[in-house]
C-alpha cells in the first residue's frame, strides 16, 4: 500500500508542478527520481520495519512515523540530484509537492487500514482466543503486560492460575473454544508442565510457553538456536544484524576516507615529529577490543620516548578518579603534540584499524592492557561493543571528565541506547568539538 501510495503522489507531484507529462524537461531525472523513491522505501522498511507496531500507534504517533520516513525518501533523493547536478534537469519542487502529497495520503490510508483491521478483528471468527496460565502472584503483570502488548487479533478470554490446574480443568478444555495458551509459571514443577504441554499439543491447540527468568531485563531478550539446541538468549546490547551491516558499511567507507586524508596529512606531521623530537613517526600500543579481543591501536606520537617510564613517576599527579591517567599539563607531551592532540590529528591513523574491523567510527573508549587487568564485571561490559574513535563521552566533554565512572556511565549507554541514529548524531559532535577544539585530548 505504502509503495502504491509512494508511485501515485510522485506521479500527482509531477503533474501538479508542470500541469502534464510532456513539459518536464528531462524525463529520464524524473523517473530515476522516482525510482529512487520506491527504493529507498523498500530499503527502510526492510531495516527498520517501522509499520510493525500500525496497529498499536495512535494518530500522533502515525503521523510522525509517516513524517520520517517521508524525510529520508526526500533527503536521499536530494542528495544525487545535488551531487551529480540535477538540478537543471529535475525540478525540486515536484519533492516538495511530494512530500506533502505523499505525507496526508499515507496518513489517511494507514487510518483508514487501522479501522478496517480493527473493524475486521471484531469478529469473532478471526479473534484468537488466548487462554492464558500462570502463577497467582505473576496473575496481574501478567495480564497488563498482555493489554500492552497483544494487537487486537488477540482475545484473551480467561486467565487461570495453576493451581486451578487439576483434572477438572483438563476437562473442561477439551469443550473450551481456544486457539492459543499462553504459560508464564517459571516456580511450576516441570513434571506438571510437562503434562500441560502434551495436553494441548494432542489436542492440535498452540501452547506458548515463556521461559523468561523473573527479574532479568526481558527487553533484552530473544529466542533463538546454539548448535541445534533452542536457547533463551538474555543481552545488554541487541540489535538486528541490518543495522548492524550498516554499521559496519559506515565504518568502512568512513574509514577508507579517513585513510586517504592519514596519508595525505602523513609527510608534514611526520617532518613536524620529526624536527621537534627524535623517534618514530608512529606510536602503537596494545588496547583491548571487542569482548576482550587483543589489537594494536596506532597514532601519530606526540609524546616523548620515554612516555611510558615517565608515567610512574606522574601517577601521584593523576586527575582522574579511578583507573585512567591523565594530567592537564603532562610533561611527556611534545610542543607538536600537543598541537596535533588539540587538533586531534594524532588519531587519524587509527582510521585503517577502522577498516580492518578492530575499531568502529563510533563507539566505546579502547582501555590499556594495564587499566583492562584491573577491571570488574561492570566495568567490562563497556567491551561488548567495538570500540570507537569517538565515542558518547568524547562529545559529552571529555576534558571536563575527572571520574573514570564517568566515562563507564557515558559508555554504557551508549551500548544501552545505540542506533544508527545515534552514531550520526555523535559523528556530527565529534566534527564540532575537534573544529572548536573543545575537550581534546
Amino acid at each position: 500500500m505504502d509503495i502504491l501510495t509512494i508511485a501515485g503522489s510522485f506521479i500527482l507531484a509531477t503533474y501538479i508542478r508542470f500541469g502534464n507529462f510532456v513539459d518536464m524537461g528531462d524525463r529520464q531525472s524524473h523517473f530515476l527520481a522516482g525510482l529512487i523513491c520506491l527504493f529507498i522505501a523498500t530499503i527502510y522498511a526492510f531495516m527498520i520495519p517501522w509499520n510493525s507496531g500500525i496497529m498499536k500507534r495512535k494518530p500522533i504517533g502515525e503521523l510522525w512515523e509517516i513524517i520520517k520516513v517521508n524525510a529520508v525518501i526526500i533527503l536521499t533523493v536530494l542528495v544525487p540530484v545535488f551531487f551529480f547536478q540535477w538540478a537543471k534537469y529535475f525540478s525540486r519542487l515536484v519533492m516538495l509537492y511530494f512530500g506533502i502529497i505523499n505525507v496526508i495520503l499515507m496518513f489517511v490510508l494507514h487510518m483508514i487500514f487501522k479501522k478496517v483491521m480493527k473493524a475486521y478483528y471484531k469478529s469473532d471468527l478471526v479473534k484468537t482466543k488466548v487462554i492464558v496460565i500462570t502463577q497467582s502472584e505473576l496473575k496481574d503483570e501478567v495480564n497488563e503486560r498482555l493489554k500492552h502488548s497483544l494487537d487486537p487479533s488477540f482475545q484473551v478470554i480467561d486467565t487461570i492460575t495453576v493451581d486451578d490446574v487439576d483434572e477438572l480443568f483438563y476437562e473442561q478444555m477439551t469443550q473450551q473454544a481456544v486457539d492459543e495458551v499462553f504459560v508464564y509459571a517459571p516456580d511450576w514443577q516441570v513434571s506438571k508442565v510437562n503434562r500441560l504441554m502434551r495436553f494441548f499439543y494432542e489436542m492440535g491447540v498452540r501452547c506458548d510457553y515463556c521461559i523468561e527468568i523473573p527479574e532479568m531485563d526481558w527487553g533484552r531478550s530473544y529466542i533463538g538456536k546454539f548448535a541445534d539446541y533452542s536457547v533463551f538468549t538474555y543481552t545488554h546490547f541487541q540489535s538486528s544484524y541490518k543495522r548492524l551491516l550498516i554499521k559496519r558499511l559506515m565504518d568502512i567507507v568512513g574509514g577508507l576516507i579517513g585513510c586517504i586524508i592519514t596519508i595525505l596529512f602523513t609527510p608534514f606531521v611526520a617532518i613536524a615529529i620529526k624536527l621537534n623530537s627524535k623517534g618514530p613517526v608512529f606510536f602503537s600500543q596494545e588496547r583491548i577490543g571487542r569482548n576482550g579481543r587483543r589489537f594494536k591501536m596506532t597514532k601519530f606520537r606526540s609524546m616523548y620516548m620515554d612516555a611510558e617510564e615517565r608515567k610512574k613517576e606522574l601517577e601521584d599527579q593523576n586527575e582522574v578518579e579511578g583507573l585512567m591517567f591523565k594530567i592537564k599539563d603532562d610533561p611527556r607531551i611534545t610542543k607538536v603534540g600537543k598541537f596535533l592532540r588539540k587538533t586531534s590529528i594524532d588519531e587519524l591513523p587509527q582510521f585503517f584499524s577502522i577498516v580492518k574491523g578492530d575499531m568502529s567510527l563510533v563507539g566505546t573508549r579502547p582501555p590499556t592492557v594495564d587499566e583492562f587487568e584491573k577491571y570488574d564485571g561492570y566495568y567490562r561490559r563497556r567491551l561488548s561493543m567495538t570500540p570507537g574513535l569517538t565515542g558518547l563521552w568524547q562529545v559529552s566533554g571529555r576534558s571536563d571528565v575527572d571520574n573514570f565512572d564517568d566515562v563507564v556511565k557515558y559508555d554504557l549507554e551508549y551500548i544501552d541506547h545505540w542506533s544508527l541514529g545515534l552514531d550520526i548524531k555523535i559523528l556530527f559532535k565529534t566534527i564540532a568539538v575537534v573544529f572548536v577544539g573543545r575537550g581534546s585530548r
